[in-house]
């Protein structure tokens, strides 16, 4: 049986990064030319344009594809939400999980839209802080539900392989709306993301 893997890449754009990606190859002093580097570029200019593919989805629409009218009104949490994403500063990759949770006002939404939107955002050049009010915002403009909360739990590469060179850091950030602001729902809410329920 064979193997084919069928990807779509914007040809145009592909052949302007395998440029800059051969100059950055003999920039740092290495032969392009080399058996292991000759599709290096191509691979990476692929490779960039799938990780910054966000950019080209709108995550709005992605929530409002699975709305659903329900008159459910507890909480409704879904974490550990693996992301990886591009640190803007370095373009270096922070990896980790989200825990996002949101109180509904009449709707639902399909719960695999939710990892799907944190996708959209991570899958950009990104700085945390500003991916968390992304995701929150998102869910908030859209579900308009009594109340979103998102934490995110990130560890960062370019505070690990450069810089501090610190390899046991966590970066954790979290943002809240309507109901969330309140401390006995917000309390619940980060309990319930450190709970190893079975």
């Amino acid at each position: 049986m064979n193997y084919q893997k069928s990807e779509k890449y914007n040809n145009e754009l592909t052949d302007e990064l395998v440029d800059n990606f051969q100059s950055i190859i003999k920039g740092i002093g290495e032969n392009e030319n080399r058996e292991g580097l000759i599709k290096t570029p191509e691979r990476a200019a692929k490779a960039i344009q799938f990780l910054t593919h966000g950019y080209g989805l709108d995550a709005e629409q992605i929530l409002r594809s699975a709305l659903f009218k329900e008159d459910y009104n507890e909480m409704v949490i879904v974490k550990d939400i693996e992301l990886y994403s591009l640190c803007e500063h370095h373009m270096l990759p922070f990896f980790g999980k989200a825990h996002i949770a949101y109180i509904p006002n009449g709707y639902i939404v399909g719960l695999s839209k939710i990892p799907r939107i944190v996708d959209v955002f991570a899958r950009r050049l990104q700085v945390q802080e500003r991916l968390t009010e992304e995701i929150l915002n998102c869910i908030q403009n859209t579900l308009k539900p009594q109340g979103a909360a998102v934490v995110i739990e990130a560890a960062h590469m370019c505070m690990m392989m450069r810089g501090v060179q610190k390899q046991n850091s966590v970066t954790t950030t979290s943002a809240f709306t309507g109901t969330f602001r309140n401390a006995e729902t917000r309390t619940e809410f980060l309990n319930l993301i450190q709970a190893n329920l079975k």
